[in-house]
């Protein structure tokens, strides 16, 4: 599937004429449209009259059967799917999904989405919701869209005017805090086979560090901090990153420790389309998270927002009688344990900047109004070929009112084979959120405790 290319010479022109814009917040009279006909974070609080609910607060209460323990129950244990997309009806429902949802169905006869009712289950606390409030007539974007002014923590562009501040509030969008995570990554060959990478995360948001200083490493947005425990063979080596916010001023700091060395190294290929971790070249440093990173390399259309059958409320994905193997299939997961919903996104196209480089041409995000969280991206490769397909199962931290990914997919519709990441059916204390970080925690020293074996 090639690039539309008339489309793509006015999304080069669109960004252009917005680069000659000065970006900054919306008026206070666009801002009081949060918490009235919009919700704190942006999203139309009504419903489309059909399939989609009016959001009343999303789902902040844990269901019958959850023991605070951080293993998710369903909250939806009787529902049965609505109806099922696949290759004998695809072409009904096209225009709800993205072109790389659509050639996945193609290729691949049991890739089914099974379609069920829309529960607008996301959900923030009212510390994020009041500060992206105040973001709206607050925070601007600041050289060329490649950092962010007057920004702390939260949404920083409930109500955004282009596609530089969308993708913007999916790269800051609120996911805890300060969390831990147990999870597992693997990239099956074509026929299936696979070996799991165990990794322990950590994300600390520098305004929850314990020792938080407003005026120390104020270019830092978070820290993040990764270490394989698994297989033996890679085990102990341990990745550190200071997410910067303007990457261009300052580029992402980043340092590996190698546990077969002992050594401590600056990591700048940690960045852009530079290798992921440990994912036999099935993925890209900024393909981590959907989508992460500087964004100075593209430019960003905000094509506007549509219906879309997306990932969401995705607890079988997590569910503990669930085993990797029954997850983890020939060239795709098993989607008889997904769930689709219909809810509205926003549509962003990033193009390549003449002049630079990446592997990926052309992007095409499909962002949840409800969350700012990326659930589809195509990715396309400088032939103007449609090469990868991300997929994000969404679900609702309902105990910590946060809504993060269950599980994180890849593929590559050329090879055949995909990446998964964020599996935690088979861990040991999958998510902790709440831990208690310093500074100190996140320096170069921190690598060789981390990595002790």
């Amino acid at each position: 599937m090639k690039l539309n290319k008339k489309l793509l010479a006015m999304s080069v022109l669109a960004a252009s004429l917005i680069a000659g814009q000065a970006w900054g917040a919306v008026s206070a009279g666009e801002a009081a449209k949060l918490g009235d006909s919009l919700t704190p974070i942006g999203a139309e609080k009504a419903g489309n009259g059909g399939a989609i609910p009016a959001w009343t607060g999303g789902l902040t209460t844990p269901p019958a059967g959850y023991k605070g323990d951080g293993i998710y129950v369903n909250p939806f244990p009787d529902e049965a799917s609505q109806f099922t997309i696949d290759q004998s009806n695809v072409a009904e429902y096209a225009d709800k999904l993205s072109p790389g949802q659509v050639a996945m169905i193609k290729q691949y006869p049991d890739y089914v989405l099974p379609v069920y009712e829309t529960h607008r289950t996301a959900a923030y606390p009212k510390d994020v919701m009041d500060e992206t409030v105040k973001n709206a007539t607050g925070t601007e974007l600041i050289k060329d869209g490649n950092g962010l002014g007057n920004y702390q923590n939260a949404t920083p562009f409930p109500i955004p005017q282009n596609g530089l501040e969308a993708i913007w509030n999916h790269i800051t969008r609120y996911r805890g805090g300060s969390v831990q995570r147990n999870v597992g990554q693997a990239t099956p060959t074509a026929n299936g086979a696979y070996s799991i990478v165990k990794f322990q995360d950590e994300l600390t948001w520098r305004t929850y560090l314990e020792d938080y200083s407003p005026g120390e490493d104020a270019n830092v947005l978070f820290y993040f901090k990764q270490a394989i425990t698994a297989p033996a063979r890679l085990a102990g080596n341990v990745l550190l990153v200071h997410e910067t916010i303007d990457q261009v001023a300052e580029p992402r700091r980043a340092w590996v420790y190698n546990a077969g060395q002992r050594r401590v190294r600056r990591a700048p290929q940690v960045a852009y389309d530079g290798p992921g971790t440990a994912s036999d070249g099935m993925r890209t440093s900024d393909n981590f998270d959907m989508f992460n990173g500087a964004p100075d390399r593209y430019n960003w259309e905000l094509v506007g927002k549509k219906e879309m059958y997306i990932p969401y409320n995705s607890y079988k994905l997590v569910d503990r009688s669930v085993s990797y193997e029954q997850i983890i299939k020939p060239g795709h997961i098993n989607q008889d344990l997904t769930r689709y919903e219909l809810h509205r996104v926003w549509h962003l196209r990033a193009t390549l900047k003449e002049g630079e480089r990446h592997i990926y041409a052309q992007r095409d995000f499909y962002i949840d109004e409800d969350t700012w969280q990326a659930s589809v991206i195509d990715h396309y490769d400088g032939r103007g070929e449609l090469w990868r397909v991300a997929e994000a199962h969404s679900m609702q931290f309902y105990d910590q009112i946060v809504p993060w990914y269950a599980v994180e997919t890849l593929y590559d519709l050329l090879s055949g084979r995909y990446l998964v990441l964020g599996l935690t059916n088979e861990e040991v204390d999958p998510y902790q959120f709440g831990v208690k970080r310093q500074s100190r925690d996140y320096t170069p020293a921190a690598l060789r405790r981390a990595g002790t074996r």
